[in-house]
């Protein structure tokens, strides 16, 4: 197997570029902004590329709306909202000290910082390994800890995300992580089907902030059109998964997006956004204001660390 690792600059963006050179396959990330996947290439059937990826066209676009969109970083250590900015933990009041434009605490503190490269490999795949270390940066999140990320390109279109978080400092502390990928297969996302495999849905106010209920969810327990369908909706997956946990498809040009998430995320976060062109799909280990609600919320001890991994498969059908 033939796999490079290249360090290159494009639009203002730094990038650091995995590619398979057996078939073109290239995955772009921006370890300067969140450890963030900003490409997917994969070869259609007609032979050229295609991004799975929604992203940012430059550095001057990236600047102006990562802290709206969101699009592909690392969201620790909290997925999604905390209401108002605040949370108990272990008898004490803790508030964030930026707060989106809702009023709320929102994917955590990471997304738009910068990560060091820290292991390349380029043998039978392809591995890039970054890491931030966290010093109680914001008031509402008063611990040290540590985040590494490792990608691997692998053959068939396979890329593994792994995240590892260590506890560095001497206290317990509260614990989730996820990522926030948007995804484009080409044209409208209404005519793609989607499919995944959930047991529930989280119940969530107006505020999209869970009441502490779930329902039972099935309307894409097999695959069909999104249609007019808005989502913005945090999901509980099925345990012991071995297909798909969940897959995005385009009939019209083959494109399939398959996730297979281990067992550290146990929540699916699906949003729609109005544009209709692209579907942010989440993998969760924690539901929405976890540090509150406790569903998924992980209390890691001091020197632990924690494993989180997703595999995302693309391939191209006829």
């Amino acid at each position: 197997m033939n796999f490079t690792i290249r360090h290159v600059d494009q639009h203002g963006l730094h990038l650091v570029t995995l590619t398979d050179e057996n078939n073109g396959t290239t995955v772009a990330l921006l370890p300067g902004h969140g450890a963030t996947l900003h490409e997917f290439l994969v070869r259609q059937k007609d032979g050229s590329l295609f991004n799975v990826i929604d992203n940012y066209h430059d550095a001057a676009e990236l600047k102006k709306e990562m802290s709206r969109s969101f699009k592909g970083p690392k969201l620790s250590p909290f997925p999604c909202r905390i209401p108002d900015g605040v949370y108990q933990f272990e008898g004490r009041e803790y508030r964030f000290g930026h707060l989106f434009g809702d009023g709320t605490a929102i994917h955590g503190l990471l997304y738009d910082k910068p990560f060091t490269v820290t292991a390349e490999n380029a043998d039978g795949a392809a591995t890039v390994a970054m890491e931030y270390i966290y010093n109680a940066d914001d008031e509402g999140y008063p611990f040290h800890y540590h985040c590494l990320v490792r990608y691997e390109l692998h053959p068939g279109n396979n890329l593994e995300v792994t995240t590892t978080v260590t506890n560095a400092g001497d206290t317990v502390i509260p614990m989730a992580d996820g990522w926030h990928p948007y995804w484009r297969l080409g044209g409208r996302a209404d005519e793609w089907l989607l499919q995944f495999h959930s047991e529930a849905i989280v119940d969530f106010d107006d505020r999209l902030v869970p009441t502490g209920g779930l329902t039972q969810y099935g309307a894409f327990a097999t695959a069909r059109p999104l249609g007019d369908t808005f989502l913005d909706n945090c999901f509980v997956l099925k345990p012991g998964l071995v297909s798909a946990a969940c897959e995005l498809f385009n009939p019209a040009n083959g494109l399939r997006v398959s996730f297979f998430p281990e067992r550290g995320y146990p929540y699916l976060q699906i949003y729609t956004p109005n544009s209709r062109d692209s579907i942010a799909v989440e993998n969760l280990s924690g539901a929405p204001d976890c540090f509150n609600n406790k569903m998924g919320l992980l209390l890691l001890p001091p020197g632990h660390s924690q494993i989180f991994t997703v595999r995302y498969k693309v391939s191209v059908e006829d």
